[in-house]
């Protein structure tokens, strides 16, 4: 709805990125000068803030810190992996949202996330309009498994590839400077789309990257794996360097990590935690070759490296933060912000709005035709897709040669 004025109310959830804050200061900048937004809260640790009536007061933040959440990691208002029941099941928590929402005026809403946080963010839109409560809901896109559909990319992919990428050239050189025997396994995160670990080719590109790639689109053999490993180390002095992605299965689709004998547990939305598989690879390796192995989990490094961030990402993200408030006060709702890149020679991308229940509920894989060498390699293809994406440095100021990040003092807003 249009012309609405009413406080402002941003959260963030589900796992961090590197630019995941630049998001945050565009909606918080363009919301503090927005004329229909009477108040600017960001709610502490997603959606568990607004039902526990959590919020900090963004007009008690210095600007220059505001700025500063574009070259700052994690997630500055806190977040939660907390999932909203249907509405038709138990609708306790929709009542408080609703409830919460009236009392402090809360007319727009912004979540930060990927495809589960979508779905909340939809949920919640869709109760809203049920219960007559004039409110504008948006989506802000981030997630570094780059596999929300819709859009070109997702915020905080193209810094986890740069990051990815660099990495992986560096320990190619380190890995073979000894005469003996050396296999790598280096392990990305990424459970059912394998964008993440297909940013290795991009090491490829530079001649120092990883000789043998597995992304979960593809089944995983362990035993064509090993003849795979000892068919490069044939041919290039025993040297061995592999990029996996954690969510590799077998045909039956059974996770490669449970397969070989870590016990699955569960986070709250379900999904099985992942993790680990490059070390229990690396061992069966050493196990059939007698080589030095070693398995290295990127883990937490590759989300959070803002040092190594992509200037175009963070950009591209904190301009994805303002077109979400200038689309909500422009009467848009129940959409996701998403990325348009543009035809041609030149890279550009536009952004455009996308209904949240086909960013909820769509998953993005890497294209088949992209996967190559017998499900071990990456095409041209992911290159032209991706180098566009990871141009331009981070720009991070610093203070004794260490990067000075946000400080924000976090007022809270009185309860009412």
């Amino acid at each position: 709805m249009k012309g609405l004025k009413g406080a402002l109310v941003f959260a963030q959830s589900g796992g961090p990125t590197s630019v995941i804050n630049a998001s945050a200061a565009g909606v918080f900048i363009e919301g503090l000068k927005s004329k229909n937004v009477t108040a600017v809260y960001g709610a502490a640790h997603g959606i568990r803030g607004i039902l526990d009536e959590e919020f900090y007061d963004i007009s008690k933040e210095d600007i220059k810190e505001l700025k500063l959440l574009k070259n700052t990691p994690s997630s500055a208002m806190g977040s939660v992996r907390y999932k909203l029941k249907d509405a038709s099941v138990d609708d306790t928590d929709y009542k408080k949202i609703l409830e919460v929402f009236k009392k402090y005026n809360v007319r727009y809403f912004f979540y930060n996330g990927g495809n589960d946080s979508m779905d909340t963010c939809n949920k919640i839109s869709k109760y809203m309009a049920k219960s007559g409560y004039d409110i504008n809901v948006i989506g802000v896109p981030k997630t570094i498994d780059n596999d929300l559909f819709g859009t070109d990319h997702c915020p905080g992919f193209a810094s986890a590839a740069k990051y990815i990428s660099t990495t992986i050239m560096e320990i190619n050189l380190d890995a073979k400077v000894y005469d003996t025997p050396m296999v790598c396994v280096i392990e990305c995160m990424g459970r059912n789309a394998g964008w993440l670990t297909a940013s290795a080719a991009l090491a490829n590109y530079k001649g120092l990257g990883a000789d043998l790639i597995y992304l979960p689109e593809a089944d995983f053999n362990i035993d064509k794996f090993i003849e795979d490993v000892k068919g490069v180390c044939a041919k290039n002095n025993n040297k061995c360097i592999i990029a996996v992605s954690e969510g590799i299965h077998d045909d039956k689709g059974q996770l490669i990590v449970e397969s070989l004998g870590q016990a699955g547990a569960r986070d709250s939305f379900g999904h099985a935690q992942l993790g680990g598989v490059a070390s229990q690879l690396a061992n069966l390796i050493k196990e059939k070759t007698g080589f030095k192995t070693r398995g290295i989990e990127l883990s937490l490094m590759q989300r959070c490296g803002a040092h190594c961030a992509s200037g175009t990402d963070i950009e591209e993200t904190f301009r994805a933060g303002r077109e979400a408030v200038k689309a909500a006060v422009n009467g848009e709702t129940d959409k996701m912000v998403c990325y348009e890149r543009k035809a041609g020679d030149k890279y550009e991308i536009e952004y455009k709005l996308l209904p949240l229940e086909l960013a909820a509920n769509t998953e993005k894989q890497v294209p088949k035709e992209w996967i190559i060498n017998d499900g071990t390699g990456i095409s041209d293809e992911f290159i032209k897709y991706a180098l566009p994406l990871i141009q331009g440095d981070c720009g991070m100021v610093k203070e004794d040669g260490l990067p000075r990040f946000a400080k924000l003092k976090k007022v809270l807003v009185p309860k009412k």
